[in-house]
């Protein structure tokens, strides 16, 4: 553990400046993606029934705890009329908002994971214009410099393309949650508006 940071810290000298926004990119990946999983986990927990959800419609509070639902109610507590007929506009504009939130930051994650990799072959061709100079100068009698400087060069493109193969699979792990609970979402709220459409039949 000890020999592990020199390493990392030499492995990152040697790939030059183009390093600095590579691990800059990699952080911010890293937070924006621990954001969204920290954002989705909760939607995914055992909450209301549907049975339940449709009895907190009656309500003027909304329900505390994690899930779907109880996260759809507190938002439709706050833009409700008390109006049945308007109230079933308020849930599918709440839906319409939810779902916006859902996704937020998912493009930027994808924008982020497709830069790296030109980041990385960026640093590659400066790197290579280095070596090329190099030999420009002092010829090419030896080898072992102009392998040492293309293995070098090279050392920022491994980097982005390891950055964009986790950015790129984070990403589409995130929009197949997203994709699944905005199909809880809409189905949850179709079934919200039939019990405040029966409930004003009934009236």
């Amino acid at each position: 553990m000890t020999d592990l940071f020199p390493a990392v810290f030499d492995y990152l000298d040697r790939g030059g400046l183009i390093m600095v926004p590579l691990v800059l990119l990699s952080l911010v990946l890293g937070w924006l993606v621990s954001q969204r999983l920290l954002v989705l986990r909760p939607l995914f927990a055992a909450g209301l029934s549907r049975a339940e959800a449709a009895a907190w419609l009656g309500r003027p509070d909304a329900p505390a705890g994690v899930g779907l639902a109880a996260w759809l109610l507190r938002e439709f507590a706050v833009r409700r009329s008390g109006d049945g007929a308007l109230d079933q506009l308020v849930l599918e504009e709440t839906r319409r908002v939810l779902h916006q939130r859902l996704t937020a930051g998912l493009g930027l994650i994808g924008a982020l994971a497709a830069s790296a990799p030109l980041l990385g072959l960026l640093g590659t061709v400066l790197g290579m214009i280095g070596v090329f100079d190099g030999i420009a100068l002092v010829g090419s009698g030896n080898p072992r410099p102009l392998a040492q400087g293309i293995s070098e060069a090279l050392i920022t493109t491994q980097t982005g393309l390891i950055i964009a193969i986790f950015g790129l699979y984070m990403r589409n792990f995130l929009h197949r949650r997203v994709q699944s609970l905005q199909q809880q979402l809409g189905s949850l709220v179709l079934f919200l508006q039939r019990q405040l459409r029966g409930a004003g039949e009934v009236r």
